[in-house]
């Protein structure tokens, strides 16, 4: 690695910030993700848990809780302790408007969230972050983990020059390049917005870089060569260098929150024809800025 790789690696590590006195927090790696234990999410929280979950959010970017037993009412609970809700987009009829399922069987075609991305990315105000609660896990115990990236190692990971260059340049997110190779349900709009390559996370003022191959369609000042060279090399950076991400291995009655501000995620579809169920709400975040 590049001697700034290893400086950005090594300032994310000494960032991180101890001990905690209501939960116990443990690394998944140096530089993102963390299981939480010693903490009941189907009970109310004091004022000092959820300032120290939000410690951990904040340091870690993905927090693990395992052995959880929750009702859609507890789930809802400790989401808002961060915010609002952020409605789902195209909610079943009859449904609760704030809870998305997320299910993959034998029958299905496509599976949420199989590809790198940052959820509703495309969206005036994407969401700050997501809870998803599984409760049912591919049979065998094998398969279905979600990796997760640190946008913020992503960029800082960069050399000089290249951070230079990017900052300044906005890219087009687009709803409709989450559906290519597919048609999006009648009456769906699928929302356009411009944002900065690289954006400041609004709690914490670190930069990140702000593109995914889910949403991001071209950047604005290039020409199409130009920002499909670049974008190509960006996306590239966080499947291929894995010294930026996390893997989630689910077990049942795990809930996962991530900062949906500062990373990307992989479900990864590996386990047909078994299935797999969950539940995810999401909390509203703010436009982002550079």
């Amino acid at each position: 690695m590049e001697q700034y790789e290893l400086d950005a690696i090594e300032s994310i590590v000494t960032r991180q910030q101890g001990p905690y006195e209501t939960i116990t927090v443990d690394t998944l790696t140096p530089v993102i993700g963390a299981e939480v234990s010693g903490i009941d999410l189907s009970k109310e929280l004091s004022d000092t848990q959820v300032a120290e979950v939000r410690k951990a959010f904040l340091q870690h970017h993905v927090l693990v809780f395992r052995d959880q037993e929750l009702s859609d009412d507890d789930h809802k609970r400790f989401a808002r302790h961060f915010g609002d809700l952020h409605p789902v987009t195209l909610p079943e009829p009859g449904s609760d408007p704030y809870i998305l399922e997320i299910s993959a069987t034998k029958e299905s075609h496509v599976v949420a969230g199989d590809g790198w991305h940052s959820d509703g990315s495309a969206d005036a105000a994407p969401s700050l972050g997501s809870m998803l609660y599984v409760t049912r896990t591919p049979d065998g115990g094998s398969g279905g983990d979600t990796l997760f990236a640190n946008m913020h190692l992503a960029y800082e990971a960069l050399s000089p020059a290249m951070k230079t260059f990017l900052d300044g340049l906005t890219a087009i997110h687009d709803g409709m390049v989450a559906w290519q190779g597919h048609t999006p349900p009648d009456g769906y709009v699928p929302p356009k917005e411009e944002h900065p390559v690289v954006v400041r996370h609004p709690e914490t003022g670190r930069k990140l870089l702000y593109v995914n191959p889910g949403y991001t369609s071209h950047i604005v000042q290039l020409s199409p060569v130009e920002s499909r060279a670049l974008l190509d090399m960006l996306f590239d950076l966080v499947a291929r260098q894995q010294k930026l991400s996390c893997r989630v291995r689910w077990t049942p009655n795990t809930l996962v929150f991530w900062d949906n501000r500062c990373t990307q995620h992989h479900a990864i579809w590996d386990y047909y024809p078994h299935s797999r169920y969950g539940r995810r709400i999401a909390i509203e975040g703010t436009r982002p800025k550079a």
